[in-house]
């Protein structure tokens, strides 16, 4: 792996953008101190440890520092890989420690912000009165909100305000300059992150949206920057990418499309062995057969800078735009799919998680059905439940989470309890414990909502609870919606169990080979194997999705119908794109060790705020309760029985406390951890590059000991 020598960066812009938000200081970062760490999730791990000193204050506490990195691939055609923002800094959505965490996002903001000069944001302090940011080129002005108007505006209303501020009235064929720079004119819009509500009454739920519905969503960072009075950051550039090798960029993006992408002359399907191979169509699920998955009203794909599809929708209507995933199940109760996508559209203006969002209506409505929640109840709620189901009961669900009142703009304690989220009102509530028993409160670690069953797709499970965050990386989901798919109709998988586990393992460096670590089946819960297998998740999405920012949704590419042998053009294609750009020569492993040293230094972080085995541990009911949270009737995934690999129903498992235990020092003991503790070692840090982290973490009295 090549460093630059101090000249032309390519796929760089050569500074990052400080902001002080206490003292309005705006000062510059320059990017090549960081450039070992390539970009994204690594650039926003160094710059947060060096510059939080203390790493047990609150997420709320003004010396809590918010990174937006973008990626050398920002605003470039490497296909999924253009348009992503990385988000890091001390969450306040977890329990029971509000962890440093990540988050990231889509659309255009992070192709802008490069095109403005600008490779990341630092944000430091709080302002002492509402305020946003204003970056154009090089100009960068920390604006009031009263002005405009902005505090206390929804997320849509606000960004529409400050286009306007920016922009001013112009016609789609008029041309208007985006700062005092020499003349340069544009006919681009800002790109806009803002908050809405929710953030800036502190609700823990809330998140930061830009554009319609792209959303940086776990973490609760939109409460952050309510914290620190930041509404929005604004960035419009006119500005380049200095790209190493154009022609092998173009020509590798020609090669992904035309051998591994989907094809219009394919039949339109709906599950694929690689999310690279899914069809260009919007992601969403409103409507139900016939119409299988797709909205009933006109709409077209709309995708994020440089991507080679389209995952999310416009509507003729303009309600639901860009929502996908979470966004569009909420509100599952609703009585029809226009009142559904209503309240889509009612979580992105008021700025809350659509994740946590499912869950906490799902258990007002189980409260509620038991007696103990309503008005006048043991929980004084002032939602009827009559009701439930329609726009208004949402609307007022929503306005009391995001603005801590009774929906209705009068003070009730139920709306002040639930913004502090689901799992620290069932506290305050005295629900929690018995709740987390019996798995009427599906939040099997972190104080997170269940994603995926944990005992069912063990990357998961395993990943996020030996992280900050539930993972939300789907690199083996699309395995499982693959094989169900095939059930559903019939048919043979597209891939024999045996071929693919083959093909992915053969890509595991430096694992490779290692067949069972795609052994999903139960005696292998809590072998080294499945160890191997979180280890190298671990690693591959902290650099390669998290760091270079290949999106989730469509990398990795494992298995691909397309291609020759179906094997697919992850290990070879990620590399080829960061280098064109860079002029790098990095190799598919040497961006896993990278992985390897980013996960060190982040779980160095946990460890000072607090982080010991001890903390490491499901909830109760994943041990005692086969839960279902998925609502899935089977969960195939491959295993072997009788020493042949086939596709097994893994649904309805639970873990064994014993060998959960088991399990965490076989995986300290391959991270080369303190397997008493989980803390790291000095020997392990010392050989990442590290040793000055192992200094901060002896100094605090948490290194590890070499000699267990």
């Amino acid at each position: 792996m090549e460093v630059s020598d101090g000249g032309v960066m390519n796929g760089y812009t050569g500074k990052i953008l400080r902001i002080h938000l206490t003292d309005r200081k705006i000062t510059t970062i320059s990017t090549s101190r960081y450039e070992q760490w390539v970009g994204g999730h690594g650039m926003g791990s160094a710059i947060f440890f060096d510059l939080v000193k203390d790493k047990t204050i609150d997420g709320f506490h003004p010396a809590n520092v918010i990174t937006l990195m973008t990626s050398p691939l920002s605003g470039t055609l490497a296909p999924a890989a253009g348009g992503r923002t990385e988000v890091q800094g001390i969450g306040v959505q977890s329990y029971p420690i509000g962890w440093f965490t990540r988050s990231n996002f889509g659309g255009r903001f992070s192709a802008m912000l490069k095109y403005a000069g600008w490779d990341g944001i630092v944000l430091e302090g709080r302002a002492n009165r509402p305020v946003w940011i204003d970056i154009r080129n090089a100009k960068v002005v920390i604006q009031d909100c009263q002005p405009l108007a902005l505090w206390g505006q929804d997320t849509k209303a606000c960004q529409e305000i400050i286009r306007h501020y920016v922009s001013g009235d112009k016609s789609a064929k008029d041309w208007f300059a985006p700062a005092e720079n020499e003349g340069e004119r544009t006919t681009q819009e800002p790109a806009i992150l803002a908050i809405g509500p929710a953030g800036e009454n502190l609700s823990r739920m809330a998140c930061l949206i830009h554009d319609a519905a792209h959303g940086s969503g776990q973490g609760g960072f939109g409460a952050v920057w309510g914290a620190k009075n930041l509404k929005a950051v604004s960035v419009i550039g006119t500005g380049d990418i200095h790209v190493h090798d154009p022609k092998a960029l173009l020509a590798a993006r020609l090669e992904q499309t035309r051998q591994y992408a989907f094809s219009p002359d394919d039949k339109i399907r709906f599950s694929a062995p690689s999310g690279f191979h899914l069809p260009p169509l919007p992601g969403v699920l409103w409507g139900h057969p016939p119409g299988a998955g797709r909205p009933r009203e006109a709409q077209r794909p709309q995708a994020c800078v440089g991507c080679h599809s389209g995952c999310r929708a416009r509507f003729k209507s303009g309600l639901g735009n860009g929502a996908i995933c979470f966004t569009t199940l909420f509100y599952g109760s609703a009585n029809s799919p226009d009142i559904q996508r209503q309240a889509s559209d009612l979580l992105n203006r008021y700025g809350l998680n659509a994740h946590e969002m499912i869950y906490c209506d799902r258990y007002l409505a189980e409260l509620h059905d038991r007696g103990v929640l309503g008005p006048g109840k043991a929980i004084d709620c002032p939602l009827d439940f009559n009701d439930h189901g329609s726009l208004a009961f949402v609307t007022r669900l929503v306005r009391m989470i995001a603005c801590r009142n009774d929906g209705n703009g009068r003070p009730h304690d139920f709306g002040t309890t639930l913004a502090e989220g689901v799992v620290r009102a069932a506290k305050k509530w005295g629900r929690l414990d018995d709740d987390l028993k019996t798995g009427l409160l599906p939040f099997p670690f972190w104080g997170l909502p269940v994603h995926k069953e944990p005992a069912a797709q063990l990357e998961w499970g395993w990943g996020t609870l030996l992280g900050d965050r539930d993972i939300n990386e789907h690199d083996f989901d699309w395995i499982k919606f693959d094989l169900l798919i095939a059930r559903a109709y019939g048919r043979k998988p597209r891939v024999p169990a045996e071929d693919l586990v083959k093909i992915i393992s053969d890509k595991m460096e430096p694992f490779q080979g290692d067949e069972r670590m795609l052994d999903f089946s139960t005696a292998n819960m809590y072998s080294k194997h499945m160890a191997k297998l979180v280890s190298w998740h671990r690693y591959y999405t902290r650099f390669w999705k998290q760091s270079a920012l290949f999106c989730d949704w469509r990398w990795a590419d494992f298995v691909n119908e397309n291609a020759p042998g179906k094997i697919g053009s992850t290990g070879h294609a990620e590399p080829k794109f960061l280098n064109a750009v860079t002029g790098k020569n990095m190799t598919f492993l040497d961006g896993i060790n990278l992985g390897r040293r980013i996960w060190n230094l982040d779980h160095a972080i946990w460890t000072l705020q607090g982080r010991h085995r001890r903390l490491v541990h499901f909830a109760d009911y994943a041990y005692d309760v086969a839960s279902n949270a998925e609502g899935l009737r089977r969960i195939y995934m491959p295993g072997t029985e009788n020493g042949q690999w086939t596709y097994m129903d893994v649904r309805g498992r639970t873990f064994d406390r014993q060998k959960v235990e088991e399990f965490k020092t076989r995986f300290y003991k391959l991270q080369g951890w303190d397997t008493a503790s989980g803390y790291p070692t000095r020997r392990t840090l010392t050989s990442l590059g590290l040793g000055y982290v192992a200094d901060e973490l002896e100094k605090a009295g948490r290194l590890g000991s070499e000699a267990s």
